[in-house]
């Protein structure tokens, strides 16, 4: 069984920040790309940012400049810095990653539960 577990998420006034980690865990043989998602009421999931396994990153106009992804392979884990915090930044926001477990040998995409993120102005 294979999980990604977010954590970080809360309550944030405008303008300040927060970290997200998402951690992997399991029968995990390598991890591909890892990214984060949101969602906020009323609206359909987006991408918001994205890393490879070489470190090469992407970002919605939305959020360039203020938020930063990353990862540690070696902790299965990446990480979403979000900066100068919007009202419009409050979602949900998931883990995304394409990973190959040991038993399966073909990439698999998973999904986080979500961590909630309200930014309040």
């Amino acid at each position: 069984q294979v999980q990604l577990a977010e954590s970080g998420g809360g309550l944030v006034q405008a303008g300040g920040s927060l970290r997200l980690s998402c951690a992997a865990s399991g029968s995990i043989f390598s991890i591909n790309t890892m990214g984060w998602y949101r969602q906020a009421p009323g609206k359909q999931r987006e991408l918001v940012a994205g890393i490879t396994s070489s470190g090469s990153t992407n970002y919605a106009d939305s959020v360039k400049g203020r938020f930063t992804i990353s990862r540690d392979d070696a902790k299965g884990t990446v990480y979403l810095q979000m900066n100068s915090l919007k009202p419009e930044d409050t979602a949900v926001y998931y883990c995304n990653a394409d990973l190959m477990t040991i038993a399966i040998r073909r990439y698999l995409e998973v999904w986080g539960q979500g961590t909630l993120v309200t930014v309040s102005s």
